[in-house]
């Protein structure tokens, strides 16, 4: 009974989805499909038919809630690739709505993998979740492996200092992390620099209760001005920037990564203050 009731309410949300996407864009997302892949999922739990269903409500929030506008789509480079991006939000939409982008207006479609933290397999069913939509916990041998299979990578550098951040530290990017720059030495992969303006105010956070965090074991517990980390209407715009590539050793010293690593942090900073220039309002 309950396995027929789940067939039916995956049979709906397939159908909202190609309703949502369109007869073009159907045809696309189907290209997707992968005949390598045992008992319908991959080695890391992804399964397209799974996460084609899923899709419908982000494709709504991508179209009606956000509205969301991309530029410079068209300059990413085929196979492996390692989208890096600022975050924000409490909530992880900015990566849900870049993924609906490279599925929805990239030429050809693309499935990005967003690394999320080791502490989200540890959540009751959206562990499960998360790999079927194919994202997987962000371990270096992960990514290596994503990459080696001309994957596409989505990565925040900031991590959860990013996705806490409270109001006043808004559009200021966090400490960026290393370990990216590492694996694109390594595995020989361009990096495409990625803004996303509009996600900073969807969930203006006031403060941390940092204690309440430890106690319940997340990173943060923000408060924010609608009590709640649900998200505003914003309007999200999402830059991508000119493909970077770099030379070198990934067991070079941190300071001669951290060269490297600055590069890409002004990219994106930069497309984030011509970003924040341009837009007219936060919620148009």
């Amino acid at each position: 009974m309950l396995e027929q009731l789940g067939d039916k309410v995956k049979q709906g949300l397939r159908e909202w989805t190609e309703r949502m996407v369109g007869p073009e864009r159907r045809g696309r997302l189907k290209a997707l499909a992968r005949g390598d892949h045992e008992y319908g999922v991959d080695p890391f739990g992804f399964n397209l038919d799974y996460s084609l269903s899923a899709l419908a409500p982000f494709v709504w929030l991508y179209r009606n809630y956000h509205r969301v506008e991309v530029s410079g789509i068209e300059k990413l480079p085929k196979g492996r690739m390692l989208l890096v991006s600022n975050h924000s939000g409490q909530l992880p939409m900015d990566g849900a709505m870049i993924g609906v982008s490279l599925l929805l207006e990239a030429d050809p479609p693309r499935h990005v993998r967003s690394m999320v933290e080791k502490w989200v397999p540890t959540l009751p069913y959206v562990s499960t979740f998360m790999a079927r939509v194919g994202q997987i916990v962000g371990t270096p041998e992960n990514c290596r492996r994503l990459l080696e299979s001309e994957e596409a990578i989505l990565v925040f550098p900031e991590g959860t200092r990013g996705l806490g951040k409270l109001w006043p530290q808004r559009y200021q990017l966090q400490e960026f992390g290393l370990g990216f720059m590492r694996l694109a030495l390594e595995t020989n992969t361009p990096i495409v620099p990625v803004a996303v303006v509009g996600a900073e105010e969807q969930a203006p956070a006031l403060m941390d209760l940092k204690p309440v965090a430890r106690m319940l074991g997340f990173p943060s517990f923000p408060i924010t001005v609608t009590g709640l980390p649900l998200p505003l209407p914003t309007k999200y715009h999402i830059y991508f920037g000119e493909p970077l590539r770099f030379t070198g050793r990934p067991d070079d010293e941190d300071s001669e990564l951290d060269k490297k690593v600055r590069t890409v942090k002004t990219a994106i900073q930069t497309m984030l203050n011509q970003g924040l220039k341009e837009r007219q309002g936060v919620f148009w």
